[in-house]
């Protein structure tokens, strides 16, 4: 381990914290307006701890399963916020083109 040091076993429990986070940001893409921002920030950070939980070769296995599942969740998430958003600029620009002279 580089770089960071920590506890043995202060991270045991970080793909299922992952997973949760991860959870979480797909709930918050279907809230309307600032559910986006929620979804892609919080699925980032899914996919970031998700690694983390995953690469830990020391954790039992179904905590680094639930870390592969928060990257794969946290990934969905994170493109589903930013289609969001994207078709929200791209429907502003639409109103904007018809109230345009």
């Amino acid at each position: 381990m580089t770089g960071l040091s920590h506890r043995a076993g202060s991270v045991w429990a970080m793909g299922w914290f992952a997973l949760a986070v991860a959870v979480g940001a797909a709930a918050c893409v279907a809230v309307p307006s600032i559910g986006m921002y929620f979804a892609m920030g919080l699925g980032l950070f899914a996919i970031g701890a998700g690694i983390v939980g995953y690469r830990r070769r020391r954790s039992p296995g179904s905590a680094r399963l639930a870390g592969s599942g928060a990257i794969a969740l946290g990934a969905v998430a994170f493109a589903l916020g930013a289609t969001k958003y994207g078709l929200t600029l791209a429907a502003i620009d639409h109103l904007g083109s018809l109230l345009s002279p």
